[in-house]
């Protein structure tokens, strides 16, 4: 006789909860250098700002606060895996970094990051051509971070590569230390911007499957819920791919960066992970060329 008591009870307090939870503030803190700014970095925090949007009916509101603190990707990841001053960054994935942080799995550059061309010294244009071969390419020196996932990737895949902390790469391009600077379609024309001696190379372009995810706490489920559902929303509105299409940093790079024109050089990625590789089915979330 009790049992309809009972049951009105946990009604009561599932709403009970549900309201709660959608009225609480999320603090999302990112990231954000003063010292060395990054103007591509608008891409991620209007596509977080995007995905919390989406997801405030269910989750309630949310603050977001960049947080002044000067440091190498690595470092960054260190920090979050601690739950110290950050709620969140955004890297290329690996099988390792998907064991420490918890990745939301949603490719929010479509990819972009996996296809490469190269930064060079204009005068050394003449060691890359259209006939230019990937037994060739190997052999020729390249830069790339010493803690980022791209430089054991290409390390897999045979090539001559040179390490550097990350904002040292520029001026050891310039300096002769490699002859080229591999950089995703997007990234090369803000970074030589200043740089009169520096041009992108014309021809050539590596391509390996290379998501970049959302990564917060292993223990903040709240947040991975919210930017899992928040992204979900926006892929089936078609809003992401309206963002992807329309933003400052990827509006038209594919023609930007000629990749119609260019020898594509498909390699392997080594560091994917199961769950990131089930992923390269679904055709929403990769670029089209």
């Amino acid at each position: 006789m009790e049992l309809p008591c009972v049951r009105q009870l946990l009604i009561t307090l599932t709403l009970i909860s549900n309201f709660t939870f959608a009225n609480e503030t999320d603090l999302v803190r990112y990231v954000e250098s003063k010292k060395y700014p990054d103007l591509k970095q608008s891409y991620f925090v209007d596509l977080l700002t995007l995905a919390l949007e989406a997801s405030k009916t269910r989750y309630g509101e949310y603050k977001l606060q960049p947080v002044n603190i000067e440091m190498e990707q690595a470092r960054t990841s260190v920090m979050l895996q601690r739950d110290e001053y950050i709620d969140l960054t955004w890297r290329m994935t690996s099988k390792t970094l998907e064991d420490q942080l918890q990745a939301i799995y949603f490719p929010i550059l479509k990819g972009l990051m996996g296809y490469r061309i190269f930064i060079i010294q204009k005068k050394k244009q003449y060691l890359f051509n259209r006939s230019t071969s990937l037994i060739e390419l190997k052999k020729i020196v390249l830069g790339q971070g010493h803690n980022w996932a791209d430089s054991d990737i290409l390390l897999a895949n045979n090539f001559n590569v040179v390490k550097g902390a990350d904002a040292a790469l520029i001026k050891m391009l310039q300096k002769g230390r490699f002859s080229y600077f591999p950089r995703a379609l997007h990234e090369p024309w803000l970074e030589i911007a200043n740089e009169a001696e520096l041009t992108v190379e014309k021809y050539l372009m590596l391509h390996y499957p290379a998501p970049t995810f959302f990564f917060v706490n292993k223990q903040n489920t709240r947040l991975q819920q919210r930017l899992s559902f928040g992204l979900a929303q926006l892929l089936e509105s078609s809003k992401f791919e309206q963002f992807y299409l329309n933003h400052k940093i990827t509006s038209g790079i594919l023609t930007k960066a000629n990749v119609k024109n260019r020898t594509l050089f498909t390699l392997h990625n080594p560091l994917l992970s199961e769950k990131s590789k089930e992923l390269l089915t679904d055709q929403r979330l990769w670029i089209q060329f």
